[in-house]
């Protein structure tokens, strides 16, 4: 690789019952754009005493981007929201000043096997909505703008890209695709596109520079710089990234801020249980 990409490996995280693979943030690289944290969820075998139950907990300063391949879930949160997700469909929860919430298997998956695939994704805010108020939104696969260009299938999950725009309301400058290769094809992404730029190979083969890139690794290129890939037929790449921020960005726990000092206070007001709450939810996970 040269001075203008790096690979981030997929590395195992234990969330309790399961293992995921976590790519940002990393240690040589915090963000991509506005993308701080990265969590690739599965390919597993849901069954009987072994599902999807993240208990009510706390976010501020980010909004929460899930994408599924395979499987479903249930998102409800404290605004009263209760949204299931399948695949192809996004749910955007923005935390802004502060939120909780739950994600779980549906109650009528329970007692059934499936196969559950896709992305945990945070986005930072910018400093300047780091306290809006929090909102949820959810887009449908249908409602997400989808193209054919030569052998490569498009849709794009949030934001802009290739003159088109997701109908999920980002607050930022940035992209995130879903593209598919019927057949072997060589692309410069770059173009059309702006800023930090990821690529992660969910399926399939990935070269670039002369490398073979891993299934679940992330190759970063920096901004100003062409981004020649060759993918086999059959690959499935996500594509994001976007304008970085100026400011540095803290991530404690499942807090993002500019200013260390939100990051104590919103841990601190959890534990006292002083934060927005779901109304008879009973779960709650504590701030390490």
């Amino acid at each position: 690789m040269s001075n203008t990409e790096m690979i981030i490996p997929e590395r195992g995280r234990d969330i309790g019952d399961f293992i995921v693979g976590r790519l940002l943030p990393f240690r040589k690289k915090k963000m991509i754009g506005p993308f701080i944290f990265i969590d690739h969820m599965g390919p597993v075998r849901l069954s009987p005493g072994k599902y999807m139950d993240i208990g009510q907990h706390p976010h501020i300063g980010l909004s929460t981007l899930t994408y599924l391949f395979e499987g479903e879930l249930e998102h409800r949160d404290g605004l009263g929201t209760r949204q299931r997700i399948n695949p192809g469909s996004v749910n955007w929860m923005t935390a802004g000043k502060g939120i909780s919430h739950t994600e779980r298997t549906p109650a009528d998956l329970r007692g059934a096997e499936f196969i559950l695939h896709g992305y945990q994704i945070w986005v930072a805010l910018p400093a300047a909505r780091e306290g809006m108020e929090p909102e949820f939104f959810h887009a449908d696969a249908s409602e997400l703008p989808k193209w054919e260009d030569g052998p490569c299938s498009f849709t794009l999950v949030a934001g802009k890209a290739y003159g088109h725009s997701s109908p999920v309301p980002v607050y930022s400058n940035l992209f995130f695709l879903d593209l598919y290769t019927r057949e072997p094809v060589t692309l410069d992404l770059a173009k059309g596109l702006y800023g930090e730029m990821g690529l992660i190979l969910v399926e399939g083969n990935l070269s670039a520079c002369g490398r073979e890139i891993e299934k679940g690794s992330i190759l970063y290129r920096k901004p100003g710089h062409p981004c020649n890939v060759s993918l086999a037929s059959g690959s499935r790449l996500l594509v994001f990234g976007g304008e970085a921020f100026e400011e540095e960005r803290f991530i404690n726990w499942n807090f993002v801020a500019t200013d260390p000092e939100r990051i104590r206070e919103a841990r601190e007001a959890w534990n006292r249980r002083d934060f927005p709450m779901m109304q008879g939810e009973e779960s709650f996970i504590p701030a390490p």
